[in-house]
């Protein structure tokens, strides 16, 4: 499974990490390549990719890369874009919408319940739809918008993966946390799950300080879909 890098990644490693931990081999990519090296996913991973420039995932998603992923999503190629992953699908046409600065205008990072809205994806299989999750959150501009026609497409093809529950930490319509495209092979969302994939590092739960790995199930899904397919 591959982790691309861009000038201004900040998590990458993090990925790669939470890759290798569900049993992946984690391959780095770079941003001006033209090779994806056969790897059989992509992770888009948080970050302030070239600096955040002109808008969030602005000019990543015209990076060499970027272009060469599009092109293998229509091709099946499943992709994870997390937080500025997710800006970038979204600059680059793959996922509809957009994402602008959160209400408060004020930066956030908090450990955030979602509401697992779409069990059916190559990234949410190991999950149960109506499952609540705790996913750490970061960003400054994460407050999902949409006109009304592309909310009802979303909400009436069941395209949203993630809701916020408890509460809405930047103004998303809907309280959009994540969304998947129709054949359910990318999911984009703000949320950084890698942030949750191992003891002593992940959220506090009921059991216990740092203990969630509820993260780790994005990266096990895929191969959980495989079997199951």
């Amino acid at each position: 499974m591959g982790v691309v890098t861009f000038p201004g990644s900040l998590d990458d490693r993090d990925a790669l990490r939470a890759v290798t931990l569900a049993g992946h081999t984690a391959v780095p990519l770079w941003h001006k390549d033209h090779d994806l090296q056969s790897v059989d996913a992509v992770v888009l991973p948080g970050g302030f990719s070239y600096g955040d420039y002109l808008r969030c995932g602005a000019i990543a998603a015209k990076s060499p890369i970027v272009g060469d992923i599009v092109e293998a999503i229509g091709k099946g190629l499943p992709v994870l874009g997390i937080c500025n992953g997710f800006q970038i699908l979204m600059e680059a046409g793959v996922l509809p919408g957009g994402l602008i600065r959160n209400d408060h205008g004020q930066f956030i990072c908090r450990d955030q319940e979602l509401v697992v809205e779409n069990a059916s994806t190559r990234w949410t299989a190991g999950f149960e739809k109506g499952q609540r999750i705790i996913i750490p959150l970061k960003n400054g501009e994460g407050g999902y918008i949409a006109d009304d026609e592309t909310l009802a497409r979303v909400e009436g093809e069941g395209l949203v993966t993630f809701r916020y529950a408890g509460v809405n930490p930047n103004g998303s319509l809907h309280d959009i946390a994540g969304l998947t495209n129709p054949e359910g092979t990318v999911v984009g969302l703000m949320p950084h799950p890698e942030h949750a994939v191992e003891p002593g590092f992940g959220p506090d739960t009921d059991v216990a300080m740092r203990s969630g790995e509820d993260g780790l199930v994005f990266f096990t899904s895929i191969a959980l879909e495989a079997v199951l397919s």
